[in-house]
């Protein structure tokens, strides 16, 4: 039987409340300082493909929908495959920079690099045949064309996020965000005059350079920052160039969950705005869809940093060996996400009249936006807490788990249920949302089931195995501890 804590604190003088209430206090504090920068900078990109996309408007409807409909695709084969494979970091440099492993922070952020440029080959075959896929789903050959021009000037992007999605993970996991905040404000600022100058000398293609160009000079102001940051710290050196068979299994075994956990639930909305394409009145539906979507992206700010943060501190607790503090994040995390969730649903609520007019002069999306967000709002009190529950399995190096937990809510509850009552019961888009509420509930409660039966001290024995590794010598795939 566990014996009872102590009443007082002897060190600080505190009895045991007050003591563990300044524990919360300064979780809280240190989560804060994580998500914030966070918030802010995923909040500057939703600003870049606002700018993005009123340039493509400005050109002309069909480069406005061809471009749209070009990002959309290079979204779901390319950027959410790579951010996917870029997340098995996570867990590894922060469990490696909670045991001070400096060498195994840096060859993972070397090894995820090149990791993520090889999938970058197959990606780019993929989009050079970008006109003929969309053809295949029924689209305009004058909307393919100019989808796949648009799709090929945006290749070197890929090469881009290739370096930048490491580098902004590498940092994180150390908690350092400031420098991914500053360098996407100021990425922002060049990109609005350079969009301006590009679109107007060559057109769509030269909005879809505009973007990898922008993103290629946060990559060169985060690199200037670690080279600078290592050589003012004068950390051991090596690292770099020291990966072994073992090595490359272990973030193989963490990325391919990862990616999936990622695209399955990146893909589930997808096929959403597809199923809304179905619904009668298919054009004013998928309006409607787009503007409550719209909207979300803006909440999902909130949603990645708040799971990012959890992530972070997790695995950081773990590394450090710190059982207890990790079970600690948890709780606090989880607390923080259900909270965020109630102010964001009620965002969603107070913004559901107005949203749909700043999209719309169509009454009938107006109202179907107005609707469709009720639904909404719902949905994300559930899905903050789901978001950070899966980045707290992700900071304990278990992806395989919030896979799982998307799989079976969003594909085997969430997609049946929304077809039984959008299209069965003739709830149309209400129904569809709701089939997706379900599904989120359900994985929520998988998530919250495994973390509250999860044994901390097991999970920190483990992380300090693991991050021991990059320490050890003559390391193998067979030896390594998991």
């Amino acid at each position: 039987m566990t014996p009872p804590p102590p009443p007082h604190d002897t060190k600080q003088g505190l009895t045991w409340p007050d003591s563990v209430a300044r524990a919360v206090a300064t979780e809280v504090r240190a989560q804060r300082g994580i998500a914030l920068p966070l918030i802010a900078m995923n909040l500057t990109w939703f600003a870049k493909l606002a700018v993005t996309t009123a340039f493509l408007g400005r050109l002309g409807d069909l480069q406005l929908a061809a471009g749209t409909l070009g990002f959309s695709f290079a979204n779901v084969t390319g950027f959410a495959v790579l951010t996917g494979l870029c997340a098995a970091m996570d867990p590894i440099c922060g469990q490696a920079h909670g045991a001070s492993n400096v060498k195994l922070l840096r060859k993972t952020l070397l090894m995820a690099t090149i990791l993520l440029l090889a999938a970058s080959i197959p990606i780019a075959f993929l989009w050079l045949h970008v006109d003929a896929v969309l053809r295949r789903f029924g689209q305009q050959p004058d909307i393919t064309t100019n989808a796949r021009t648009y799709v090929v000037c945006l290749l070197p992007d890929l090469a881009v996020t290739s370096f930048l999605n490491p580098l902004k993970s590498y940092l994180s996991a150390q908690g350092v965000t400031l420098p991914t905040l500053f360098s996407s404000a100021l990425a922002l600022a060049l990109h609005v005059p350079l969009t301006m100058w590009m679109a107007r000398t060559k057109g769509i293609q030269g909005v879809a350079t505009a973007v990898w160009l922008s993103d290629l000079s946060v990559v060169v102001m985060l690199a200037a920052y670690v080279i600078a940051s290592e050589r003012r710290q004068k950390a051991a050196a090596g690292g770099w160039l020291e990966q072994t068979t073992g090595d490359w299994l272990r973030l193989l075994r963490l990325a391919v969950p990862s990616c999936l956990n990622t695209c399955l639930e990146w893909w589930c909305y997808e096929i959403l705005v597809l199923l809304t394409g179905r619904l009668p009145d298919a054009r004013r539906m998928v309006a409607v869809i787009a503007v409550t979507l719209n909207f979300d992206y803006l909440l999902f700010a909130g949603m990645l940093s708040l799971s990012v943060s959890a992530s972070v501190r997790v695995s950081n607790e773990l590394g450090a060996g710190e059982a207890s503090a990790a079970r600690r994040v948890g709780r606090v995390s989880i607390v923080g996400g259900a909270v965020a969730g109630v102010v964001g649903g009620l965002l969603m609520l107070a913004a559901r009249r107005p949203w749909g007019y700043i999209y719309s002069h169509d009454a009938g999306v107006r109202q179907g936006v107005s609707r469709a967000m009720k639904v909404m709002a719902v949905l994300e009190v559930v899905n903050f807490p789901l978001n950070v529950c899966g980045g707290i399995v992700r900071g304990t190096a278990r992806p395989a788990v919030g896979m799982y937990a998307v799989v079976g809510g969003f594909y085997l509850v969430a997609l049946p249920v929304g077809v039984a009552l959008g299209f069965k019961a003739r709830l149309g888009i209400e129904g569809l949302l709701a089939g997706f509420l379900v599904g989120a509930a359900a994985s929520l409660a998988v998530l919250v089931t495994v973390i509250a039966r999860m044994d901390w001290e097991a999970e920190a024995g483990k992380a300090r195995r693991r991050a021991a590794v990059g320490e050890a010598s003559g390391c193998t795939a067979g030896r390594e501890p998991c």
